[in-house]
């Protein structure tokens, strides 16, 4: 006969299992393969400690902490690992969430992924070029698109100048 402890364990056991396969990142992005590809080594020599653990360990800032955040000039938000342009100014918006935040990305500059991290389901949004980790997209952001593309700052890099057409 099974002992109650025994089969409550096991019962437990497998469902933390489950739960730990739900929660990790999905795998889709690391199959994935990009444009600009580089070592590990070769990421760490060209970004700061904090670039690449967003970048390339899909890491966060801390809120209101990206002088991003108060970028008002007309110009491009390019990604940090690779250059590509991102998001125009023209697309800007004061959220309230403490990242710098976008309603609509430059076209064919990012790729989403599903991201099961602490417990929830989001969807992540990464450089279409070199597959750094910029943010999340949530669907409370403005008109026209309804969309917040809440990126880290750090894994932007801003170029003055006259914005691209959003």
């Amino acid at each position: 006969m099974i002992d109650r402890r025994i089969l409550l364990a096991s019962v437990a056991s497998v469902f933390g299992v489950a739960a730990l396969r739900w929660l990790r990142l999905s795998p889709a992005k690391a199959a994935e393969k990009f444009e600009v590809e580089k070592t590990d080594a070769e990421w760490r020599a060209q970004l700061t400690p904090e670039q690449y653990g967003i970048l390339r360990q899909e890491g966060t800032e801390r809120p209101w902490s990206s002088p991003l955040l108060k970028e008002h000039r007309k110009g491009i938000f390019a990604c940090a690992g690779c250059d590509l342009a991102l998001f125009s100014s023209e697309t800007k918006f004061d959220s309230g969430t403490g990242w710098p935040s976008f309603y609509k990305p430059l076209d064919n500059a990012v790729g989403e992924t599903q991201d099961r991290t602490f417990g929830m389901l989001r969807t992540e949004v990464h450089c279409r070029r070199c597959g750094g980790h910029l943010g999340h997209v949530f669907d409370d952001g403005p008109k026209p698109t309804g969309l917040r593309y809440c990126m880290d700052g750090l894994a932007l890099t801003f170029h003055p100048g006259t914005p691209q057409p959003s």
